[in-house]
């Protein structure tokens, strides 16, 4: 299988607190990766420093084998590559739900504003919001905002999508919309990496379950392995108090 993303002993400080820990691990096409784990065990800062919203303090994120942090490398032209679905959405409110997922494409792609419009309607149509192009953000729910936000990725034509606990903003009753979306995107072959504290979803959806604990990879495994016979104490731990609450 083809690897889009290795990993290598990555590290990622803020002052003196060590986030991230000798973080080793690879993507490959066509996979679906699900990291779970506590608050605060360096989930999001992994998936920033993968999209360099974040820079690593040592270590290396290669693309295609290609070290991102060396200056050779086209920061805006990696991240057109890596689509990016946040917790907060991070629509432009000024902008209407078509031109949220234009701009990008003209912008940074220079595509022509008729075929960047296509597409974007091509996406928007997929993830069911092709009936509120003209809407504002600020007109439309919390599941069709990120439904937007998901679509806005995809008119990038992205190789891989990081999606940032999609669901954590927003109410239960939305929840489903955005990870039947996502269920649908894994289902036809897009490679996604997803931090996520829904459980059902990365027992589902997943080929593989990275468990992370304290800025460390503490396991990983198929999600039948990690959800049905952990080997770590710190997985089952995680585990059982997780789906207790469920």
């Amino acid at each position: 299988m083809d690897t889009i993303i290795e990993i290598r002993h990555l590290k990622k400080n803020f002052g003196t607190i060590e986030v991230l820990k000798d973080i080793n691990f690879d993507v490959r096409k066509g996979e679906v990766v699900c990291i779970i784990g506590a608050s605060g065990s360096g989930k999001s800062t992994l998936l920033r420093c993968i999209n360099l919203l974040e820079i690593p303090t040592s270590g290396e994120v290669l693309y295609h084998g290609r070290n991102i942090l060396d200056d050779t490398m086209s920061t805006a032209e990696y991240r057109a590559k890596m689509g990016m679905v946040f917790q907060q959405f991070n629509l432009f409110n000024n902008l209407t739900v078509l031109n949220n997922c234009v701009v990008g494409q003209v912008k940074v792609l220079k595509r022509d504003p008729k075929e960047a419009r296509e597409i974007a309607m091509k996406y928007l149509e997929q993830v069911g919001m092709g009936q509120f192009i003209n809407a504002k953000p600020s007109q439309i729910s919390g599941g069709q905002k990120q439904r937007v936000a998901i679509a806005r990725a995809l008119s990038m034509e992205p190789e891989a999508m990081l999606f940032d606990e999609p669901t954590s903003a927003l109410d239960p009753e939305m929840v489903g919309e955005v990870l039947k979306v996502m269920k649908s995107l894994a289902e036809s072959g897009l490679t996604m990496l997803v931090v996520t504290h829904e459980m059902a979803f990365a027992q589902d959806v997943a080929d593989r379950v990275v468990f992370m604990d304290e800025g460390v990879i503490a396991e990983e495994d198929k999600p039948e392995v990690i959800f049905n016979n952990p080997k770590q104490d710190r997985t089952k731990t995680f585990l059982k108090r997780i789906l207790d609450k469920e």
